[in-house]
């Protein structure tokens, strides 16, 4: 499942093996605009993420179902492996489902 609102760059949609884009459960432009991959921001960004991804019950009910049904595997297109989308929003269900 791909988490970012932006295709990334360099992934075939043909070749790629993605069932599901949830767009929805992206950051907000505005969010991913103030972040800017920068490291020394991430607290912050997953504070404000997490408050963002709080109003998409609907989205994370969709992934949810589709972890309930198995396992699930979250994609972006960040370059940074530790400070990305799916990452916080891997620790957001984790927080909240602790």
């Amino acid at each position: 499942m791909l988490v970012d609102r932006l295709w990334p760059r360099g992934l075939n949609r043909a070749a790629a093996s993605i069932d599901l884009w949830l767009k929805d459960l992206a950051p907000s432009l505005p969010l991913r605009r103030w972040f800017n991959q920068d490291p020394s921001k991430w607290p912050e960004f997953r504070e404000r993420y997490a408050e963002e991804l709080a109003a998409k019950r609907i989205a994370l009910s969709a992934l949810a179902g589709a972890a309930y049904r198995g396992r699930v595997t979250l994609l972006f297109g960040a370059r940074d492996t530790k400070h990305n989308t799916a990452v916080a929003l891997q620790r957001y269900l984790v927080d909240r489902h602790a």
